[in-house]
């Protein structure tokens, strides 16, 4: 199991104490606002370096507070243990973070991947399913960023070269867009040929998944490219300049690039029609639910390593028979941690070996 403990300091309303993750299931009771989901959040934080519920690092420092520190030891695979340590200093206006493993600075937060790889369910999830594009572009771009180092560093030069593309249009500079749109082809391609190859694996996973929990067949992922040829064959290098060259007046016009995967569509569909517009609220719930077990077993299939489950209070809105079938379907994991609030059935997923903690204002207490 990867987390063996947690020291959070400063953290939320978490106390300054070291909690004993020495199992392999892990569950949190307590009412809401309690610390249930800051205990998730420290875990997915000390994995990847950010947060799931906010942006602003300076909003997971406690009140009256200049820093708070996250301290983990964890395990790998093959016994070997290590340490990670993230600090997030305030200092007037500006957020300094700081990450160590093993006692040695990281400067990218890049190089965690790996170390603990988590899969969070949550209910901000349902935006995958509801939300707008960008949320479903997001998923897919999270889901290869879990193993994929190269495929971060790609996605960073997309977004620099975007960012520079568009201050060019704005400031009517011209006469820099045709360098732009060699690293904007060479680098978009590359994302859409990455995740073109992603929706197909998911496919693989998710209808069979679907179908099981809810016994709707048929239910699949499609990627629509920006840059395409058609609905089955990525362009090459020559067509998608001819459709970047395309758009270049309107774009003059508008001062934005209008073409690339930042416009990408990913859409669930049935029987080669939208899902989603006439699927009701459970199966919406349900959609994204599964669509997180699909990342985890895809993840597997990428390393061949088994992921950390995080689950948020995903089972609440669904009735006894749905969160029997979605346990059962819950894929192979290193480790599971889950949050209850007081009175849900935990015992019926638990086993001699689960550690149970109670959260209070923070505190936590082994029952």
């Amino acid at each position: 199991m990867p987390f063996l403990s947690l020291n959070p300091v400063n953290f939320r309303n978490l106390k300054n104490e070291t909690i004993d993750l020495l199992a392999r299931e892990v569950y949190f009771t307590g009412e809401n606002g309690q610390g249930k989901s800051n205990l998730l959040e420290a875990l997915y934080y000390s994995a990847y370096g950010a947060s799931f519920r906010t942006r602003a690092d300076s909003e997971i420092i406690r009140n009256s507070e200049s820093a708070c520190a996250l301290h983990t030891l964890y395990r790998e695979e093959n016994g070997s243990t290590h340490t990670t340590s993230i600090k997030i200093i305030r200092n007037a206006n500006k957020i300094e973070k700081k990450i160590e493993k093993d006692g040695k600075i990281l400067h990218d937060r890049k190089e965690l991947i790996n170390t603990m790889p988590c899969v969070l369910y949550n209910h901000d999830d349902l935006d995958f399913a509801v939300g707008s594009p960008e949320r479903r572009r997001f998923f897919i771009d999270q889901s290869l960023s879990m193993y994929d180092v190269l495929y971060i560093d790609v996605m960073r030069r997309y977004k620099r070269v975007l960012k520079n593309r568009n201050l060019s249009l704005k400031n009517k500079a011209f006469d820099l867009i045709d360098t732009y749109d060699a690293q904007l082809v060479q680098n978009g391609i590359e994302i859409q040929k990455k995740r073109n190859d992603a929706v197909f694996s998911f496919n693989q996973i998710f209808g069979r998944l679907y179908e099981e929990v809810t016994g709707i067949d048929g239910v699949s992922i499609r990627y629509c490219p920006s840059w395409k040829k058609n609905a089955e064959v990525l362009p090459s290098p020559s067509e998608v300049y001819d459709i970047v060259h395309s758009h270049r007046e309107a774009e003059r016009v508008m001062g934005t690039t209008l073409t690339g995967p930042h416009r990408d569509r990913i859409v669930f569909v049935r029987k080669g029609s939208a899902f989603v517009p006439t699927a009701s609220t459970g199966q919406r719930r349900l959609l994204a639910l599964i669509l997180r077990t699909a990342q985890a077993v895809f993840y597997t299939h990428a390393t061949s390593k088994k992921p950390v489950l995080l689950m948020d209070d995903v089972l609440l809105e669904l009735d006894p028979e749905k969160r029997r079938r979605v346990t059962t379907l819950l894929p192979d994991y290193d480790q599971l941690f889950c949050t209850f609030l007081p009175g849900e059935p935990y015992e019926h997923y638990k086993t001699d070996a689960t550690r149970v903690y109670s959260i209070e204002k923070g505190n936590w207490k082994q029952i």
